[in-house]
């Protein structure tokens, strides 16, 4: 299983760090992605999912 959220596939950003001088070295940013236990087709599982997507109700956690 891949480091995304289950519901919006938010992932890791890639870029450059660049220095005074110019120097470019990669950085990653990571979204803040929590596990948690979700309702799925009526099936209780543990899925990946951003804040986001916690906060705005997209995800029907299970009981």
């Amino acid at each position: 299983m891949a480091r995304s959220c289950h519901y919006c596939e938010k992932k890791r950003l890639v870029g450059n760090t660049v220095s005074h001088s110019n120097n470019k070295t990669k950085k990653r940013s990571f979204p803040n992605l929590q596990r948690v236990h979700v309702s799925i087709k009526g099936t209780p599982q543990h899925v990946l999912a951003c804040t986001r997507c916690i906060r705005s109700g997209v995800v029907q956690k299970a009981a």
